[in-house]
């Protein structure tokens, strides 16, 4: 009997723990309600396929988390990212670095050249306008805060160039293969940035969709006034489908 009671206790125990920790993610739900810029956009434009996929493996990750399970794996954008701010510098080529990447890494092999032969058709024609060198300059970092959502949007690892004195460049990366950035999600994010203050000037500032070599600035796309309730709506319709999803885990 007292045996029992025993192993009866240690299962107690072991549900107990299990749900405590699903009742800390659930009550936390970081994920959705501090979330880079780039991602939230991703999921306002994916077909709900995409949207739906992403969430799940959202959810899943924020579950890992709790139960003390790390990925470990980093951001997979940010080593090509580096690159692609040193090859602009002249520090390294961006084919040679690409490559280097790549064979460090297998599950980089589809993806990078593709940004790499984006990013280098966008910077080429950028080259053919000066010959003057740039050198990095700090890279705005900062937040937008949406109170009625209680949710924070991350803002962050610009490429920031300057030439000449005046000639400053700042540019924020969208990675994605899909859904690729339109003037319509081109617009939300640029209008993100210039709301969150970050002291980036409107006419030095793009949006680049880094795989196509599409850039976009505010006088490419214009503000109609309707920004805010649009991207409100859009990252409220984001939550209410996690928060379903989510009770699907529970």
């Amino acid at each position: 009997m007292l045996q029992w009671s025993t192993v009866r206790k240690d299962r107690l125990d072991y549900r107990s723990s299990f749900w405590n920790t699903q009742r800390t993610v659930s009550e936390g739900k970081m994920s959705i309600y501090s979330i880079n810029l780039r991602k939230l956009i991703r999921i306002f434009f994916a077909p709900q396929n995409l949207q739906i996929s992403i969430l799940r493996g959202d959810i899943r990750s924020e579950i890992a988390k709790a139960e003390g399970f790390e990925s470990g794996g980093g951001d997979f954008y940010v080593p090509f990212w580096r690159d692609a701010k040193d090859h602009t510098i002249g520090a390294v080529d961006l084919h040679a670095a690409t490559e280097a990447r790549i064979s460090m890494n297998e599950r980089r092999l589809n993806l990078y050249p593709q940004l790499r032969d984006g990013f280098l058709l966008w910077w080429n024609e950028r080259r053919r306008w000066t010959n003057e060198p740039f050198q990095e300059i700090r890279s705005p970092k900062g937040s937008l805060r949406l109170v009625r959502l209680n949710a924070t949007v991350k803002i962050e690892n610009f490429l920031s160039l300057q030439g000449r004195e005046d000639d400053l460049h700042f540019v924020y990366p969208y990675f994605s293969p899909r859904p690729e950035l339109s003037e319509q999600s081109a617009r939300l994010m640029l209008w993100a940035i210039a709301t969150a203050n970050l002291g980036v000037p409107d006419d030095a500032l793009r949006v680049l969709d880094v795989i196509r070599g599409n850039s976009f600035s505010i006088d490419n796309v214009g503000f109609d006034g309707g920004e805010e309730e649009e991207f409100s709506r859009r990252y409220r319709s984001t939550i209410n489908l996690w928060e379903s999803l989510w009770s699907e885990y529970e």
